[in-house]
């Protein structure tokens, strides 16, 4: 083999190396975030009794409005802040870079153990009634199928997504644009499309919900925030503990 073979070669295996190089620290998986603070806990004040005063021999014809709180369902609203780092395992730093602007996802479930995040995929009809089954959401009109849109399509037993989200990756998972269940959390208290987008993923044994970063948008009741999102509570009547979410986050992707 000729000199010039032998450098043709090096240098096709040396860009060989620094492909594969490049593939495997360029998606990272999400992490647990460095610390998380509760700044508000809050729930819908009770109201004052109302009554009905009528005279003896009468019939009164009422309409009847009630708003009542949810109790299978609980809301999680924020900012996050992040940088870009080369840190040791003690903790030590030799550079970190501040972030101009926000992208990224946030994650939340209910797993405690370690998540396959090479496994990752849209969540599908089967997944999410066995989530349904999972938490007790038996209701038909908030369970977690119909609150995430998705229908089963009669022809072909395929999901079939309502609403819409862009695309995103999840560590180096491409996820295409409106492949999973879906919804947005409101604005100013009205429902849109927009922004405050959230899906509905599962690693093959659990199901994780993800939404996908904003930078200080205008949120459910005016105020600004990097994220909302919805989870699951469990529905069983009478139940009065509280189900522990465990966050990951990708910030900068």
């Amino acid at each position: 083999m000729g000199r010039k073979e032998t450098i043709a070669l090096w240098i096709i295996g040396l860009a060989v190396i620094v492909v594969l190089i490049l593939n495997t620290v360029s998606a990272v998986d999400p992490v647990p975030p460095d610390s998380i603070d509760t700044i508000r806990n809050v729930t819908k004040n009770s109201t004052a009794p109302l009554f009905v005063n009528i005279s003896g021999g009468r019939i009164a014809t009422l309409q009847v409005n009630a708003t009542t709180q949810n109790p299978r369902w609980k809301a999680f609203v924020g900012n996050v802040t992040g940088k870009f780092t080369l840190m040791d395992p003690e903790g030590e730093t030799v550079f970190d870079w501040e972030m101009a602007s926000l992208t990224g996802r946030l994650y939340a479930t209910a797993n405690q153990s370690a998540l396959s995040w090479a496994t990752v995929n849209c969540s599908n009809v089967t997944s999410l009634e066995w989530e349904n089954d999972k938490f007790n959401h038996t209701r038909a009109d908030d369970n977690i199928t119909i609150t995430f849109n998705a229908t089963i399509n009669s022809t072909d037993d395929n999901l079939t997504v309502s609403g819409s989200h862009d695309e995103f990756y999840v560590g180096g998972i491409y996820m295409p644009p409106n492949k999973c269940p879906t919804l947005n959390t409101y604005n100013n208290s009205l429902a849109q499309d927009l922004v405050f987008e959230e899906v509905a993923l599962y690693d093959g044994s659990n199901m994780i919900y993800a939404t996908i970063l904003e930078d200080d948008e205008t949120g459910y009741n005016l105020d600004t925030y990097d994220f909302q999102m919805i989870v699951p509570e469990i529905g069983l009547p009478g139940y009065s503990s509280s189900t522990a979410y465990y966050i990951y986050v990708e910030i900068g992707t």
